[in-house]
């Protein structure tokens, strides 16, 4: 299979320059204040990267703000050069790497059309037969003969994916525009990506969208601070991704004071709730399907009789909750309690998918009438790849599949019932 893309030991240096002057005013306002020792700052966007890119594949490219993946695309679509190393392309090239890139804002949308055309090697003609098709796709009938410069944010990516996607690319650079619109453009976007792939065109994809990169992508390239982090089949190098992403979260929020929310009269009151594997380690990172112990460590500053402790499980991007176990159902029944101590919650087999939870932690009477504490959002842990197969939603359900081929229906009975009256 031919090489589309090749770099080879590639780094890029910018310069950037603190406090330039940008007119005669402030020459003199920098003169009169001495600004003898301004320094440029340096700044590698890449450092040795190398990768290449076959002739049809689909690579998504990773990484966190400033690692540099708008730089690798920015190299291979030639807008800027290497410092160092070689990068290599074969074929011709549409980009679409920001909003606009490309549109002359006094333009209508239709003239910009034929302008990006003609520099993509076009003739006249070939644009004719396809514009009607990218007006189309990017539903701007209404707003085409308008200047770019009055389209929104939304118009302007919509109309320059539409164009970059017709214009028969040999490789297409795409950086984070697969999330504008609403949600039937986005599935529009997808399918013609997935199309594009069938016809053979080499894609690069940057994208946060983690889900997306593993659907759409055959191979990804995880960048960080400008080196290469990870590289390989796409499934491999996303659950790596999300797996630090979030381990680097929960670090973050071990990091941080939890603002105490909480309320109860406090003649018991919890003290901490902490997180253990089946190691009885403590931890806050967990796989799918793995045991769990949730260790609720309380005290007293009087005797308790038959507490009941509970617990409410929130989904913390949506704070949804999601269970709400406490001892009562579950047949402990505690006679008493006086001093220091902990109860634990047993989870065989953790059923939540990849992200963060919270954990709110209470202390009740028997009768679940007197609130003695609640602690909302007192702990968070955080569940990573792994462990399971299943993706989407919050729970991995792990039901069984199972097919009945049933016999085929007799030309008969299918002449008979595609007459039948309804």
């Amino acid at each position: 299979m031919a090489t589309a893309v090749e770099f080879s030991h590639v780094s890029k240096f910018f310069r950037l320059e603190r406090d330039k002057p940008r007119a005669f005013q402030d020459l003199f306002i920098s003169l009169a204040q001495r600004r003898k020792n301004r320094k440029a700052k340096e700044f590698w966007a890449l450092r040795d990267v190398s990768f290449d890119v076959q002739r049809g594949e689909t690579l998504g490219i990773i990484g966190s703000n400033g690692s540099g993946k708008s730089t690798t695309l920015k190299l291979i679509s030639r807008i800027i050069s290497p410092t160092a190393g070689t990068v290599r392309v074969n074929g011709r090239v549409t980009a679409l790497l920001e909003l606009g890139a490309g549109f002359h804002p006094e333009l209508s949308g239709r003239d910009n059309i034929f302008m990006n055309g003609t520099v993509m090697g076009l003739s006249r003609k070939e644009i004719e037969y396809k514009v009607d098709s990218i007006i189309e796709f990017a539903e701007l009938e209404d707003f085409i003969d308008v200047p770019v410069k009055n389209y929104s944010s939304g118009m302007y990516a919509r109309l320059g994916f539409s164009v970059s996607v017709h214009l028969d690319p040999d490789i297409l650079l795409i950086d984070e525009v697969l999330s504008v619109g609403d949600q039937s453009f986005q599935q529009k976007c997808n399918e013609r990506m997935l199309n594009l792939r069938k016809k053979g065109v080499t894609i690069l994809l940057v994208s946060h969208d983690i889900d997306a990169i593993w659907r759409l992508c055959s191979r990804a390239v995880w960048l960080d601070h400008g080196a290469m982090k990870l590289e390989g089949a796409a499934s491999k190098v996303t659950d790596s991704y999300f797996k630090y992403v979030l381990e680097q979260s929960a670090k973050n929020e071990q990091n941080e004071a939890w603002a105490e929310n909480r309320m109860g009269s406090g003649e018991a009151y919890i003290t901490d709730v902490e997180f253990l594997g089946e190691e009885m380690l403590p931890r806050h990172v967990f796989l799918t399907n793995e045991a769990l112990i949730i260790r609720i460590h309380y005290e007293t500053r009087e005797r308790v009789e038959r507490p009941m402790f509970g617990l409410a499980l929130h989904q913390a991007s949506s704070g949804i909750n999601l269970a709400g176990p406490n001892s009562r159902f579950g047949d402990c029944d505690i006679p008493a309690i006086d001093g220091k101590g902990y109860l634990d919650y047993h989870i065989r087999q953790l059923p939540l998918l990849p992200g963060d939870y919270v954990i709110d932690a209470s202390i009740y009477d028997w009768q679940d009438t007197h609130r003695y504490d609640y602690w909302h959002q007192c702990a968070r842990f955080t569940v990573v790849p792994g462990g399971t197969r299943e993706r989407y939603g919050v729970m991995a359900l792990e039901g069984e599949w199972q097919h009945v081929q049933q016999s085929p229906v007799s030309d008969d009975r299918r002449i008979i019932a595609e007459n039948k009256p309804f």
